[in-house]
């Protein structure tokens, strides 16, 4: 088992880094989990209340996290006053049957738990991908985008210039965690503590690991593997001054773990 006993670093947030941490585990890896991100709710949910109150005028819906997906499905079932499945219950008796897009496999996940079907998922779960595949479906639909307070215009702009009409709503936002700071302290303390990887699963985890080791006065060692997720987070890394040495064929966990595995 070429991950065994080596020592992974984990950045996702705390909710999301169980299923990366149980793969690296059955490749023998030992997991270190600091979150980089904590998912909180948005400056305002304005926008995301006022395209509740329309749902039904929507042709599409576009989900680019699991996040998105989670936030959305709550804040449904706080505005109408029940679970997100008595909510889908209610719109199907109306007769609204939107279609639903999302960036990838863990998206569409979440999606399919919160008990409706998706109708597109791009061939790489990037949204240049998934921009490519929507357009041809969007001209002159309205499409609602659930994601987060920042992120990427490329995906609504894309969709715009098909043709569509594209609101966005922003359902929560990225925060980075200032309990990590002594984690990663007493993990960079000594040569013995450090570890063999470190995982980005997504450009914020890049971004929020840097203002980390900066706020505790820390700098990588160059003996630490960066290991990204796909071409979208290695690209950010390299705007941050890091450079990936491992890149997942595709932008899934199983993917990265896959990476690891042969390369580390």
């Amino acid at each position: 088992m070429p991950l065994a006993r080596k020592r992974i670093l984990v950045t996702r947030t705390r909710g999301q880094s169980s299923e990366l941490a149980a793969l690296l585990e059955d490749r023998g890896a030992v997991p270190l989990l600091v979150p980089t991100i904590e998912i909180v709710p948005p400056e305002s949910f304005d926008s995301l209340d006022t395209a509740l109150a329309q749902l039904e005028s929507f042709d599409w819906l576009v989900f680019t996290s699991a996040n998105a997906v989670e936030a959305f499905t709550a804040r449904l079932g706080t505005n109408l006053g029940a679970p997100f499945m008595v909510a889908a219950a209610t719109f199907i008796a109306h007769e609204w049957d939107p279609r639903i897009a999302v960036v990838g496999p863990a998206t569409a996940k979440a999606v399919q738990a919160a008990g409706l079907k998706v109708d597109l998922i791009p061939p790489r779960y990037v949204a240049e991908s998934l921009a490519e595949s929507l357009a041809p479906e969007a001209a002159g639909k309205r499409v609602l985008l659930v994601r987060a307070a920042v992120a990427r215009d490329i995906l609504p702009d894309e969709l715009k210039r098909a043709g569509a009409s594209v609101t966005i709503a922003e359902a929560y936002r990225n925060r980075i965690p200032e309990e990590s700071i002594p984690a990663l302290q007493e993990l960079f303390a000594s040569p013995k503590n450090l570890p063999d990887a470190i995982t980005f699963t997504s450009s914020s985890t890049a971004r929020n690991l840097v203002a980390l080791l900066d706020a505790a006065n820390l700098i990588l060692p160059p003996s630490v593997a960066l290991a990204s997720i796909g071409p979208i987070t290695s690209q950010s890394m390299r705007d941050l001054g890091l450079t990936p040495d491992i890149e997942a064929l595709e932008s899934t966990i199983p993917a990265l773990v896959e990476a690891l595995d042969e390369k580390l």
